[in-house]
C-alpha cells in the first residue's frame, strides 16, 4: 500500500502492484537525466518511471519494464501523482 505522506503511489505492471517514490535519489537521477536538455518522449518516460520504481523499492530493470505491459495513461498518470503527491 502506498503511503501517500512519503510521496509514494502505485502502478499494476503486468498484474502486480508496485510502488513509486520520488526519493531524493530518485530526483537527482532524474535531474541528471534531464540537465542536457534532453526532451521528454516515450523512451525517457519508461526511464524515469524505472526511477521512480526503484525508489519505490523495485527490482524492475529498465529491459524488464520496457518489455511489460504497460498501460501508458496509467503509467503517466502514477509519474504525475508520484511527483504531486512529494510536493
Amino acid at each position: 500500500m502506498a503511503n501517500r505522506a512519503r510521496g509514494e503511489t502505485t502502478l499494476e505492471i503486468g498484474g502486480v502492484t508496485h510502488t513509486l517514490c520520488l526519493t531524493l535519489g530518485a530526483l537527482a537521477e532524474i535531474e541528471a537525466l534531464f540537465e542536457d536538455g534532453v526532451r521528454v518522449d516515450a523512451r525517457n518516460l519508461v526511464t524515469v518511471l524505472g526511477v521512480l520504481l526503484r525508489g519505490g523499492g523495485s527490482t524492475l530493470t529498465e529491459a524488464e519494464l520496457r518489455a511489460a505491459p504497460l498501460d501508458p495513461l496509467a503509467a503517466a498518470a502514477a509519474i504525475s501523482t508520484c511527483f504531486e503527491t512529494a510536493l
